[in-house]
């Protein structure tokens, strides 16, 4: 259920929704993914890691990519 106030974003394909325009790291913290060993693209661009600071937008889409060992 969407509130009329609430910034939504889709991470990974999935709508996700936000009190307020979250940063980088707010958007992973509510996930529960730690802040090392991923790579985050906003709207199809790399976002790096310096710039996880700042705030993101409404309707911003978000790809999150987990490495993983093994081969």
């Amino acid at each position: 259920m969407t509130n009329p106030v609430s910034v939504g974003v889709t991470v990974n394909g999935e709508e996700k929704y936000f009190a307020e325009a979250p940063t980088m790291t707010e958007v992973l913290a509510e996930l529960g993914l730690p802040e090392k060993g991923i790579a985050v693209a906003l709207d199809g661009a790399v976002f790096p890691r310096g710039r996880w600071s700042e705030k993101v937008g409404r309707g911003a889409r978000i790809e999150i990519i987990t490495a993983v060992q093994g081969g």
